[in-house]
């Protein structure tokens, strides 16, 4: 691998980690690429805690907190899966919150608190438009209600998410900037101190130029409801891309999984949202797959957990 920073962007000590993180051996992992149904089977510790931020199944998160007393900075982890419930031939438990228990209990060990949020997809009652919106950004807020009793540090929270859900977990950075007209205005979301995209562009439009090959076919239009001539609105404020700038540094992690195609549409969002004058990192993943970024036993997951240290730290 190898980390690839934008033109005009400051390199600094978080930056010389992540490339030092990327430059170690790859050891029994080279040459390979994280399979989702192993990485749900790495053993974590049962110190997480479910609870409910609505009335729906669907509707709650896993509460990881590391020991001690606190004040935890907390990360929000938003899992992918192409917006759906199930995907092709792979077992649901890769497309929920189970997938990323593993990095869950890396970010306790690394002292952060984590927030791994279910929510409703495509294939559920109320997913879509604007269930799944709605869904996530109820949960961001409900950390207020949690914090004293866990003894969280809301002034120090970021958003992460993979693949479809780091399109998710961008859009929850960039909500504050929703007009108040929108359905999924909601007052006084939750301010985030940065968000990790791994392996999930941000933009549902240009998104749409690749859904039949990596998802298999036109969910990005069935999750909006319709496409962008007929819901203009609606990708405007359904992704970060219609919202810049959106005022809070971001960090985006691509694999070279999917060919150049579709490092382009991290590429054209990264360019965007700088000329925006949004602080944004594009980090490449050269050699690693898709799931590589959330594995925590692989460098580019180490990588990952680094950049969430770093900006949960950001004052």
């Amino acid at each position: 691998m190898r980390l690839r920073i934008l033109p005009g962007a400051t390199r600094n000590s978080t930056y010389q980690r992540l490339a030092a993180i990327m430059l170690l051996p790859m050891g029994p992992l080279q040459g390979q690429t994280t399979n989702p149904r192993e990485l749900i089977k790495q053993a974590t510790p049962l110190t997480s805690e479910r609870l409910a931020y609505g009335k729906s199944p669907l509707q709650f998160g896993e509460l990881r907190v590391p020991a001690g007393t606190g004040q935890f900075p907390v990360a929000i982890l938003v899992h992918g899966g192409c917006w759906e419930v199930k995907l092709r031939n792979l077992p649901e438990s890769v497309t929920s919150f189970e997938l990323l228990r593993p990095m869950a209990a890396a970010l306790a060990t690394a002292g952060i608190a984590s927030w791994n949020v279910e929510y409703r997809r495509l294939g559920n009652d109320g997913g879509g438009w604007p269930g799944t919106y709605l869904d996530l950004g109820r949960a961001t807020d409900y950390l207020r209600e949690l914090a004293p009793r866990y003894h969280l540090d809301l002034k120090h929270v970021v958003a992460a998410g993979h693949s479809s859900g780091g399109q998710l977990a961008f859009w929850l950075g960039a909500r504050g900037k929703l007009p108040k007209s929108s359905m999924l205005y909601m007052n006084s979301p939750l301010p985030l101190n940065g968000v990790v995209s791994v392996d999930g562009p941000p933009d549902l439009e240009a998104d749409r130029a690749i859904e039949q090959s990596v998802c298999g076919g036109p969910v990005i239009t069935q999750f909006i409801g319709g496409t962008p001539a007929e819901f203009p609105g609606r990708y405007r404020e359904g992704s970060a891309s219609g919202l810049l700038p959106i005022g809070t540094r971001q960090e985006i992690f691509v694999a070279s999984t999917f060919g150049e195609e579709w490092i382009t549409l991290f590429k054209q969002y990264a360019a965007a949202a700088e000329k925006a004058g949004d602080p944004v990192r594009l980090i490449t993943m050269d050699g690693a797959g898709h799931f590589d970024g959330i594995n925590p036993q692989a460098p580019a997951g180490q990588a990952v957990v680094a950049s969430i240290q770093s900006l949960v730290s950001v004052h």
